[in-house]
């Protein structure tokens, strides 16, 4: 059953139909209270192709969502114990605060305030964007400077009010905003003629212009105003279950760099003898066992959805949102994704 969140903080029914407490105390051990349910609470957005939507068959799909699969494989032992907790913009980390969820993984930018003011553990980035526009062909923009009067539609409560303020002011310029809680919502206005474009991160863009009526009449700029390191987070006082989603990403990363795949990671698992492999996949180093896991949870986290790349291509790559790799490919490759060593 989906339960979306609305408010600012969950009624007392709602907490107690999850089986947690309002507020969890500093140190409170995530891990025990979530094989103890039997679930991972993982915060995703309402919907943003790419990220997190439902398919026609009303299932989760995503990048996102693929890492919540991940991580439930690796602490639970089933990628299927997921309940996906639908969250806006506006309320999405006070629902981790609350621990409404266990962990959020939303396409939300990494800050300097939400890792302090906000008490947040940043894990780190699954996706490197940065804030562009989608914008009507018939304006000829070439840059975001040409939107100079244009209003623009914008989610509430991201970074995206505050980049697009920021712009105005250092370039002289009035872009106007029109804000909206979705992006079905926002993408609504655009066909109505509301608003001249809509800005967001630059992977969700490619979702934004899939899912308008006629997609051929909006062109993505190659412009973009500010750096988008979208990523997972967790609530500070945790060290144990931030640690465990730290090196699931970075498992997954590694796993792309040493040729570990959703086909081939249990037969590796028995027979390979590169070094880092044998470390990762719990042949020898008792990686696991020092996250207080099982030391095959690397194993289950990539059978589930693969390496990064796997998980990239799926969801933004040739066969769905065709949005290349950039940013994010491999640091081999001229991309930024460089995962911690596994020593």
């Amino acid at each position: 059953m989906e339960r979306a969140y609305v408010c600012r903080f969950a009624s007392a029914a709602v907490v107690a139909a999850f089986g947690l407490a309002a507020a969890l105390p500093a140190g409170a051990q995530t891990v025990a209270q979530i094989k103890q349910r039997g679930m991972l609470n993982c915060g995703v957005d309402t919907g943003a192709p790419g990220f997190a939507v439902k398919d026609d068959k009303g299932k989760w799909v995503g990048l996102d969502v693929d890492f919540c699969r991940s991580i439930a494989a690796a602490v639970i032992g089933d990628p299927e114990k997921v309940n996906y907790v639908p969250l806006t913009a506006k309320v999405r980390f006070t629902a981790l605060q609350n621990g409404e969820i266990d962990v959020l993984i939303r396409d939300s930018t990494l800050t300097f305030t939400r890792g302090t003011e906000l008490k947040l553990n940043l894990v780190g980035v699954n996706f490197y964007a940065g804030q562009g526009f989608m914008v009507k062909k018939s304006l000829n923009a070439k840059g975001v400077k040409d939107l100079n009067g244009a209003t623009i539609c914008v989610i509430t409560g991201a970074t995206l009010e505050l980049n697009i303020a920021d712009y105005n002011r250092a370039n002289n310029v009035k872009v106007g905003t029109l804000l909206f809680e979705k992006l079905d919502e926002a993408t609504v206005a655009l066909d109505a003629g509301r608003c001249d474009g809509y800005t967001d991160d630059t992977g969700s863009l490619a979702g934004a212009r899939s899912s308008m009526k006629k997609p051929d009449d909006w062109v993505v700029l190659s412009e973009v105003i500010s750096k988008e390191p979208l990523g997972i987070l967790t609530r500070q006082g945790d060290e144990q279950w931030g640690n465990i989603n730290r090196w699931i990403l970075n498992a997954l990363v590694t796993a792309e760099e040493d040729g570990i795949t959703q086909a081939n990671v249990e037969e590796l698992a028995k027979t390979s003898q590169n070094p880092e492999i044998r470390r990762i996949l719990g042949l020898e180093g008792d990686f696991g066992k020092m996250l207080g896991l099982g030391n095959d949870w690397a194993v289950k986290a990539i059978k589930t959805s693969g390496n990064y790349g796997e998980i990239y291509d799926r969801n933004f790559g040739p066969k769905s949102l065709q949005l290349p790799r950039g940013v994010n490919n491999l640091w081999s490759k001229g991309g930024l994704m460089y995962s911690y060593p596994f020593r």
